[in-house]
């Protein structure tokens, strides 16, 4: 428990890395994702931009990132990023890998989420004048918000367990502390300081999601 104690400062330092990691994986790999789950929706047969030969190469694209491992993607990635000037350690190449393996992710989550909207409510847009573009990028995001977010809330939970697996690299985050100070000096009391300041982190983002999917769901 003193090691503990004297490990305070270092515990508060790995968790705000881990919010750093998580947020701007976030907003990449989430405008990413959102884009490619839109480009899915929209060419696949019977939607707003029908082009079979686009969805399957985005299809193909997605189903081919999507399956691979996390811990085998940083190790695959890892050349890329240092080839782009990025660090192979530290928390900017785990923002670079996650945000590479949430966009696949997020854009199945898209494409289904998208799916959800009724045909009735697209038929009635197009009869009012409504262009496929608007749409597209405003009726159908509107209407799907609610399970977006659900959506969106589940992968921030995986972010989080990301950078955890992203430590073993010295990615930086709760992942590296809980290994370099509690593993590898066998103090459980360390590695388990991080595990409870992970689950704080996730029962807050799994808390925030659901009352904000609830507040848009019962308007």
């Amino acid at each position: 428990m003193d090691r503990l104690v004297d490990l305070l400062p270092e515990l508060w330092a790995a968790t705000a890395e881990t919010l750093y990691i998580v947020t701007l994986s976030l907003l990449l790999g989430g405008f990413a994702g959102l884009l490619l789950g839109l480009g899915l929706y929209a060419s696949r047969p019977g939607s707003l931009f029908p082009n079979r030969p686009v969805y399957g190469a985005l299809n193909v694209v997605v189903n081919f990132f999507r399956p691979i491992p996390f811990v085998i993607l940083l190790a695959a990635v890892q050349p890329i990023a240092r080839s782009l000037g990025i660090p192979g350690i530290g928390p900017e190449f785990a923002v670079f890998a996650i945000s590479i393996a949430s966009m696949f992710a997020i854009s199945r989550i898209v494409e289904q989420n998208l799916l959800t909207v009724r045909p009735g409510v697209i038929e009635a847009a197009r009869a009012a004048g409504a262009s496929r573009s608007r749409i597209l990028f405003r009726l159908i995001p509107r209407e799907s918000l609610g399970p977006l977010v659900l959506g969106y809330t589940f992968i921030v939970v995986a972010l989080v367990d990301m950078t955890a697996i992203a430590g073993a690299v010295a990615a930086g985050g709760l992942g590296e502390f809980a290994i370099v100070y509690g593993f590898k000096q066998f103090n459980p009391v360390v590695t388990w300081a991080a595990v409870l300041v992970i689950i704080v982190i996730v029962q807050a983002v799994q808390f925030i999601g659901n009352a904000l999917a609830r507040r848009i769901l019962r308007r």
